[in-house]
């Protein structure tokens, strides 16, 4: 009698960049993310030009992922405004957080960023004045508020100058750890999701 099948966790990559004309790193990424089966890939400048997010289908595809990616470069030391209001749309209280807002309880948030500018940038005597780590807890946050874990970012500095070997071989990287998904080494070494609890009394309902 045959085995059922097994299945693959789902992948949902969200991509954000205002100009794919200008950007070394994430077109690169978005095309590996593309080429990988099973993987689920949205182009948010693409899909939103006028910023009216379907919330209705974007909670699906993330309610149907094991894993959600964030790609997108470094502005201003966080996320494309595109990409910031998905998640002010998308992971709302009572869905996303809360005591009834459970969707995304067990499942993992990965961060795939570049910075224009180079690692050593992000040092106290560089012009960045901090280490990169120190622009992530809004991005861990996110994932604990959500019972998600945070995986360990993929990061690639210095993008304006990196040499082509350096992009290809970023980008297999990138390509390789999403077929292999959940198989990662720290993923194992990893403790399970947050649960974060939301008091009732810190969202009041809305009075009519």
């Amino acid at each position: 009698m045959d085995e059922p099948a097994t299945r693959r966790p789902g992948v949902y990559v969200l991509a954000a960049h205002p100009d794919w004309r200008e950007s070394r790193v994430t077109r690169l990424l978005l095309q590996q993310a593309r080429s990988v089966p099973g993987v689920e890939v949205s182009d948010l400048y693409a899909l939103y030009p006028d910023y009216d997010i379907d919330v209705d289908t974007e909670q699906a595809n993330v309610q149907a992922a094991d894993l959600l990616v964030l790609l997108h470069p470094i502005q201003w030391y966080s996320m494309p405004a595109l990409m910031k209001l998905w998640l002010d749309e998308v992971l709302r209280y009572g869905w996303a957080y809360g005591r009834a807002g459970t969707a995304l309880h067990g499942k993992d948030l990965w961060l795939v960023a570049s910075t224009g500018g180079p690692e050593t940038s992000y040092h106290p005597q560089g012009y960045n004045r901090y280490f990169f780590d120190a622009f992530l807890p809004p991005y861990e946050q996110t994932a604990a508020l959500c019972g998600m874990r945070f995986l360990p970012p993929l990061l690639l500095h210095g993008a304006h100058r990196a040499a082509r070997e350096e992009l290809d071989g970023h980008a297999q990287v990138f390509r390789d750890r999403l077929a292999s998904y959940p198989d990662w080494p720290e993923i194992a070494e990893m403790g399970s999701c947050p649960i974060t609890d939301v008091p009732a009394t810190d969202r009041p309902a809305r009075q009519a």
